[in-house]
């Protein structure tokens, strides 16, 4: 279906909510609209770009130049769609996102549905909490780690030759200031706990979810369950643990049940008859648990898993029956007075997620909030027109999956909508065998059969609810109820995204007392049943553990020092680049694509003092702006509902440039070009990149023109835009101090970034993930060009690791003229489930690459592999004020490192959070050394990541993440720009003629072609 439904004709139903039954007259006096199909992009007026004359404007300060020549004719940006600010990945602020660009929102306190966005929203109080600082709550370092045992427990391993997996702890960390940090950890106890494991199998396979868990529902009701209630406990899915053994024969028992939903009286003739066999698997191994976290060095390749699933289980039993589970943990307890309403049709709600978690000598559950966006409980039609008027895209993404309850029969009727129709209700026909097989159209058949006058039969599409595409049932949206409590699982619209962040933004004190006060008695970890039967209680109060707070290295630059701030951050004041390239061959694309703030000519007055501006930075950094750019402005085709993907605009801009390039005495083909974007369109966006990257091979930067026309912060805006010039022409912006490098630069070392990105759930099936290799090539690690591959869809671990691992050693060899005798690896986006099969596929990979670099493989540098981990939820709360313990708003320091109490018992790992928090709660990234053939020790290494963590290129201030693992998402996401299509399917109505997935495959390496450009792919062109 493509939604070509006029949103003038949504509107009008906006005040007049669909209801059953009566008539409307509003109704019947409007007719469907629908937009022509359109003829093709339009050819460039010549009037649409043009040289900017000397007479056009007055000259550009040229801030200190020599040289002013007049200005010859834009659009500026720091951040333009992927390439600035990242994505928000927190559930519950985060600091801003990794770079720290993004400007502070207005966050909310406890939401409620009155609560609207606007200047006057504010984060809650950063005061005081008792949590976290009242005195009468004790913040005393757990007993566990104040003793030697924990000590002696790394220097048995030192000493020990034991063959394990993954590299021992080395040692402890020293360097730093001392300070305490509750956690959101919580105790487990289970002293004389046994665990039975027994092994569930469902016959008919049940593929639905939501059917799986009700079948459970109706087992535990039936008559021949009933001497094991209250001993078992169940994933709805496969596994039961009990708390003694069940008597159950050897060969198992089978029980009957006749499936029916929860609202219904009762089971009927035709109910699908489900037979549920359950069988003694195995008692779980509690003893060797224990034994694993005291520390026994023989018990380190114990395989924790099995015991701790089952904890997993019994802990989440609860939460499960009376909230509602999303994913495998995040649980969500529905107030009627609490929603927060988004645009689009959706609703925000705050959950807790828990995890179990294995720490020395002591079982933790870990407790975090997290939010999610729902469905809202209303009429289907009112919320399509919302998802459409709020900029949601293509209908099909949104309501595919969603299950409704019809309101027009007079009784309760569950359907599951299949898709969206191409037409409305007024032109969809079908035949009725009701009256005499006649073709008659879903309007004309509500209003004779039901008596219903459809108020949006013209302006909304049917749904289809039928179990047969073949035989498809259409019903109009309006007699359609959305069922309540559906998390929505595709990508939420950009604006809905922005009032999510502020929604879930909060700071730390707000958060922390939560978990305590609300989270742990929603997820029954106090008083629940389960527990009780199982011996487990879980203590009401966040452990406590040291940590350090790391000092910052120097900042330097060519000419010129900066001060680190309490934030980790610094300005370009004063300063020079270290490496800065010149300016020679420029152009500047201004777009006009319908905006109010659109620039419509080269020397409108704001364009002018932004270029003014850039060209002043630019000068006073070094670089030399030795000529005039070309500006010109384009003007793109109408948005066309037959044209989500925006192709004939980028039709339009490719004739543009390439018209642009063949006039006479026309410029040469630039360095770069300065995107001036009308708005956020990220259809548009991925097509820019994708045509400048792919076919044209020049590098681009983007902006909205929004950005440019607002009165404040223009310095630091264009400051940004600069120092993204600079290192896409291949200078270097800052450096860390020589002693903060010691140990990268005493011998020849590269530092390597990997990560994987995968298709959403709006891409078609088949569409394959995107693998990013970057790594460095100068002394001064600042460099770090990539590779990109597709690979087999959602595959973590990356196939063509060994071929891309050799083409940065080939780079790096080109440009130093020799090999690094050392490899410090950092892997981003790997779950803990994934770590030892890095170490078994990828590794050997990246050694292969080495072995392939010198006749006779004798080349075998040291290799450093460490897993980057983001996608956590430990949380770090300050037990001491500001300043000596966190900041103003109760975060962290920068350089905040915590590597006892909440981390591996015998493995290398620590949490490291190395920026300052914009806003919110500030996550730290955990870091996980998985091989590591350099034997670094605890302080070596928590410095070196903590020091280059102020060297991401683009930025004044230190990331959360070590910028090579942080680059490779970068170019990750610069990827996925290529095969927008068909990630973003659904919206863009991609796909007809893609049946198989190696069709859709053969389509993404078409699309992508032979990768970026030779001159590009030189630089970091993802930034």
């Amino acid at each position: 279906m493509d939604d070509r439904w006029k949103q003038d004709n949504w509107r009008r139903g906006r005040d007049n909510p669909p209801s059953v039954g009566g008539s409307s007259s509003s109704g019947n006096s409007r007719t469907a609209t629908r937009r022509g199909p359109g003829q093709g992009p339009p050819e460039p007026s010549p009037t649409d770009y043009a040289p900017w004359s000397p007479q056009s404007t007055p000259p550009f300060d040229r801030g200190g130049s020599a040289r002013q020549p007049s200005y010859r004719g834009g659009m500026i940006g720091a951040s333009g769609g992927r390439g600035g600010d990242p994505a928000w990945r927190g559930d519950g602020g985060g600091g801003g996102g990794r770079d720290g660009w993004r400007q502070p929102m207005s966050p909310t306190t406890p939401s409620d549905s009155s609560r609207t966005f606007g200047p006057n929203r504010q984060l809650d109080s950063p005061a005081r909490n008792e949590l976290i600082y009242a005195e009468n709550r004790p913040a005393s370092i757990d007993p566990r780690l104040s003793d030697t045992t924990q000590n002696a427990l790394v220097d048995s391993l030192q000493s020990l030759q034991l063959s394990t997996t993954f590299p021992h702890r080395p040692g402890w960390g020293t360097a730093g200031e001392p300070c305490r940090y509750r956690v959101n950890h919580f105790p487990i106890h289970f002293p004389n706990t046994q665990l039975f494991e027994y092994r569930v199998k469902i016959e008919p396979k049940p593929t639905i979810t939501r059917i799986r868990k009700r079948i459970f529902n109706i087992l535990e009701t039936s008559p021949e369950f009933a001497p094991f209630k209250g001993h078992i406990v169940h994933d709805n899915a496969s596994r039961m643990i009990a708390s003694r053994r069940l008597p159950i024969p050897d060969q198992g028992i089978s029980i009957i049940i006749r499936y029916f939903d929860a609202d219904e009286p009762g089971p009927t003739v035709r109910s699908i008859a489900y037979t549920l066999t359950i069988a003694y698997s195995c008692q779980l191994d509690t003893e060797g648990l224990n034994s694993y976290l005291s520390g026994e060095p023989n018990f380190r390749e114990f395989d924790v898993t099995p015991v701790i699933s089952a904890l997993n289980i019994i802990l989440s039993s609860h939460p499960s029956r009376t909230g509602i589970l999303v994913g495998r943990n995040r649980f969500f307890f529905p107030d009627p007075s609490a929603p927060f309403r988004l645009t689009c049709g959706l609703e925000a709600l705050k959950g807790y997620t828990s995890s179990v978690r294995p720490t020395f000598r002591q079982m933790m559950i870990n407790v975090n909030i997290c939010t999610t966006a729902f469905y809202r409980a209303e009429n289907l039609a009112l919320s399509m027109v919302e998802f459409l008027e709020g900029g949601g895209g293509r209908l099909n993404g949104f309501v595919t999956g969603l299950r409704v309850q019809t309101i027009h029969l007079g009784h309760v009727n569950k359907k599951t909508v299949k898709r969206v129709g191409d037409l409305s209700a007024r032109q969809q026909t079908f035949i009725c065998e009701e009256y005499g097989n006649a073709s008659i159209t879903v309007e004309q058949y509500f209003l004779r059969k039901y008596e219903l006058e459809l108020r949006y039969g013209s302006d909304l599409p049917v749904v289809d609810v039928g179990s047969n595409r073949d035989k498809p049932i259409w019903l109009p949206a309006e007699v359609c109820q959305i069922i309540p409590h559906q998390p929505f699982r595709g990508k939420i619209p950009d604006k809905a995204t922005t009032e999510m962040i502020s929604y879930a933004c909060h700071y730390p004190a707000y958060n922390a007392s939560k978990i305590v006060n609300e989270g742990l008695k929603h997820l029954g970890l106090q008083t629940a049943e389960p527990l009780r039967e199982f011996g487990i209680t879980v203590g009401s109060e966040m452990t406590v553990v040291q940590g350090r707070v790391l000092p910052p290295p120097q900042i330097a630059y060519g000419r010129g020092s900066a001060r680190i701030d309490d934030k980790a951050s610094w300005n370009l004041r004063e300063v020079m680049f270290i490496e800065p390239k010149n300016v020679k061959n420029w152009m500047v694309l201004c777009f006009r694509d319908g905006g109010q703030r659109d620039f419509v000519a080269p020397h409108d007055p704001n364009l002018v003092n932004t270029l003014n501006e850039l060209t002043r930075i630019c000068n006073r950094s070094g670089m030399n702006v030795t000529s005039d750019p070309f500006v010109a402005t384009v003007r793109l085709p109408p948005k066309e509902p037959r044209d989500p993907s925006r192709k004939d605009s980028i039709a339009t801009i490719h004739s543009a440039y390439n018209n642009i390039l063949s006039r006479p005495n026309g410029p040469k083909k630039p360095d770069f070009i300065l995107i001036m974007l009308s708005n956020g369109d990220k259809n548009l966006f991925d097509g820019v990149k994708s045509l400048f990257d792919l076919k044209l091979d020049v590098h681009t930067i983007c902006v909205h023109s929004s950005k440019i026309r607002r009165d404040k912060g223009q310095q630091q805006f264009v400051a940004n835009i600069v120092m993204k010039i600079n290192m896409k022409l291949g200078g270097v912006n800052h450096t860390v101090d020589a002693d903060s490098l010691q140990w990268l630069t005493e011998e020849p070392t590269m530092m390597i970034g990997s990560d994987v990105t995968h298709p959403t759930p709006e891409s078609l099936k088949g569409t394959p993930s995107i693998a990013a290799v970057v790594g460095s090539i100068d002394a001064k690690f600042a460099h770090y060009p990539a590779s990109m591959r597709l690979q087999e869809s959602r595959k973590e671990m990356i196939t063509d690791l060994a071929e891309m691992v050799q083409e940065r050693l080939e780079d790096y060899k080109a440009k130093t003229r020799r090999l690094p005798k050392r490899i410090v690896f950092f892997r981003d986006g790997v779950s803990e489930g994934q770590y030892r099969t890095v170490v078994e596929d990828e590794l050997p990979k990246i050694q292969q690459a080495c072995v392939r670099m010198t006749p006779g493989a004798t080349y075998r540098p040291k290799i450093t592999l460490i897993i980057a981990g983001k996608r956590h939820h430990t949380r770090f709360y300050p037990v001491d004020g500001p300043p000596i313990g966190c900041d103003r708003h109760g975060n962290p320091r920068p350089g905040t490192v915590v590597d006892r109490g909440v981390t591996a018992i015998y493995d290398h790992d620590f949490y490291l959070q190395a920026h300052g928090g914009l806003q919110g709660t500030t996550r730290p990234t955990h870091y996980y050394v998985v091989h590591d053939d350099n034997h670094f020790t605890a302080d070596t290494l928590q410095r070196l990541i903590n020091c280059t963590s102020y060297m991401f290129g683009r930025a004044t201030r230190a990331v959360s993440v070590i910028p090579p693992a942080y680059y490779a998402d970068l170019a990750c996401d610069r990827g996925r720009c290529y095969i927008h299509d068909l990630l973003f399917a659904s919206e863009n109505g991609t796909g007809a003629a893609l049946e198989t997935e190696e069709q859709v495959m053969a389509e993404a390496r078409r699309l992508w072609g032979d990768g970026v450009g030779p001159t590009v792919r030189k630089s970091m062109f993802y930034l």
